[in-house]
């Protein structure tokens, strides 16, 4: 991750962080009224947005609908039993086999898929999860800010990067840590040692009002722990970013402990994804391998559906598509009902050459799961590969109209827009997903050239019009308040 434009992201965010907690965790200072006034809400989305255009453009970005809509699925259904606290999430995976997990401001919270692949249950991943919506909502950096005072921004910000390069180079880290002042850099870390204990304790609540098994946490950060002994200078990064010491692990316990044992069972989406993602690691052939042997063994690790989906996947990965088809029909057998199964089958028909298959199953399973975005996206796709971009165009028209916020379907409605050779309404429509990204200039730079497309008619002009003006205050908006950050 390139930290320079990161630290430029923010030095602007330190100057202008969000909102206080609405409670404070037992035996903790309240540092929130003194910034209420200072930070805000919107201006804590914009620096999240601003981090997240480094983070985009990172190769580790893990473009893959399936998991980010498993990951947001899981998140809100946790963020929403964050009592008394309204805030927008989004959740990302980045393809990275570290064992880690970052939240930042605006409440955008990333996670390194060898941390999904390192949880034994689905409790042990929504415990992390928790634990960084607890960060966001309780408003750390604002309060470490805060704490910090106008004096010692620099320093906080050294902190800051330290954390997120920490979260694949250790060496980054320590060296953006040495660019700050050594004494305030520790004051910092001891007072993060705070937010820990806070994050652990109202992460434990959300946890439990969302209805997993609490002791998910604990399991998970012991098993980091001794993680973390066995490999000294080596430890996961989590621990790197997130101090875990014996004094926290026992304040688990001691909230654990007398609490109702809750049997959870895991959901059939979390298997097949640590299935997907099991199936891209390493090579095809030892991918292949390892799902043909666990099958074998009848080594399940939960799921018997999830294996012969994960053996699939890889072998497809291998060009063996007569052999993953068999292993579909195999699922099917199974009676496995998940719209990961439908997307794929849909996939295995545009890799045979037979789109009108890949729409026939799309179409089918489009009213069953008429929320799941990757159902909508492939229905999108296939349409296009089977030549017919106008019934695309009104499939991602009435999906808009559901989900106007989803960039991404705006983005294949640019790719169809250009397809049918309508200039204008594809420049309009890729201005939408980059806004909806943070990307104001290049939205702006989009409606322009639909200014000049030619092939617009005057309403669809005042509207490009009318988008511009928005989008451009916006920017300027920006502008004046980076320059007020920085004069801080």
């Amino acid at each position: 991750m390139k930290l320079h434009p990161l630290a430029r992201a923010l030095i602007l965010g330190f100057g202008v962080l969000s909102a206080p907690p609405l409670s404070v965790a037992e035996g903790l200072p309240d540092l929130g009224e003194a910034a209420q006034a200072e930070f805000s809400p919107a201006m804590e989305r914009r620096i999240g947005e601003s981090v997240m255009l480094e983070i985009r453009a990172d190769p580790a970005w893990l473009d893959d609908p399936e998991v980010t809509s498993y990951l947001n699925r899981l998140g809100h259904r946790l963020s929403s039993q964050s009592e008394g606290v309204r805030q927008e999430f989004e959740f990302f995976a980045l393809r990275d086999s570290t064992l880690n997990a970052f939240a930042m401001p605006g409440g955008y919270v990333g996670v390194h898929t060898g941390l999904i692949l390192a949880a034994e249950s689905e409790s042990e991943l929504a415990s992390v999860l928790a634990h960084e919506i607890s960060h966001v909502t309780q408003h750390h950096m604002a309060r470490m800010v805060n704490k910090a005072g106008q004096g010692q921004v620099a320093s906080v910000l050294a902190l800051a990067v330290a954390i997120l390069a920490a979260r694949s180079s250790p060496d980054l880290a320590m060296g953006a840590a040495m660019a700050g002042q050594g004494v305030a850099i520790q004051n910092q870390l001891n007072y993060s040692r705070d937010f820990e204990r806070e994050a652990d304790r109202f992460g434990l609540g959300v946890l439990e009002r969302a209805g997993f098994d609490i002791r998910g946490m604990s399991s998970f950060f012991e098993r980091l722990q001794k993680s973390g002994r066995l490999y000294e200078n080596n430890a996961p990064g989590y621990l790197r970013t997130h101090p875990l010491t014996t004094e926290r692990l026992a304040d688990m316990g001691n909230r654990i402990q007398g609490r109702p044992y809750k049997q959870v069972t895991d959901s059939l989406e979390f298997q097949l994804v640590r299935a997907k993602l099991r199936a891209q690691e390493g090579t095809s052939r030892d991918a292949v391998t390892e799902f043909e042997t666990r099958l074998k063994d009848r080594n399940f690790a939960g799921s018997e559906a999830a294996m012969h989906y994960g053996l699939a996947q890889a072998l497809v990965r291998d060009g063996k598509l007569a052999a993953a088809d068999k292993e579909l029909g195999e699922l099917r057998r199974l009676k496995v009902v998940s719209p990961m199964i439908e997307t794929f089958a849909a996939q295995m028909r545009l890799k045979q050459g037979d789109a009108a298959g890949a729409v026939k199953l799309l179409r089918a399973a489009q009213p069953r799961y008429p929320q799941e975005r990757p159902i909508a996206y492939g229905l999108v796709e296939a349409l296009l590969e089977a030549g017919l971009p106008s019934e695309a165009i009104k499939v991602t028209e009435d999906e808009l109209l559901s989900y106007p916020s989803d960039a991404k379907m705006h983005g294949l409605q640019a790719k169809t827009y250009a397809l049918l050779g309508k200039r204008l309404q594809q420049h309009r429509a890729q201005a939408e997903a980059y806004a909806l990204l943070g990307q104001v200039p290049a939205a702006v730079e989009q409606l322009e050239l639909a200014q000049k497309s030619g092939d617009g008619n005057f309403y669809e002009y005042s509207q490009v019009d009318s988008r511009l003006r928005e989008l451009k205050k916006r920017m300027a908006d920006e502008a004046k308040q980076a320059k007020e950050g920085k004069q801080k």
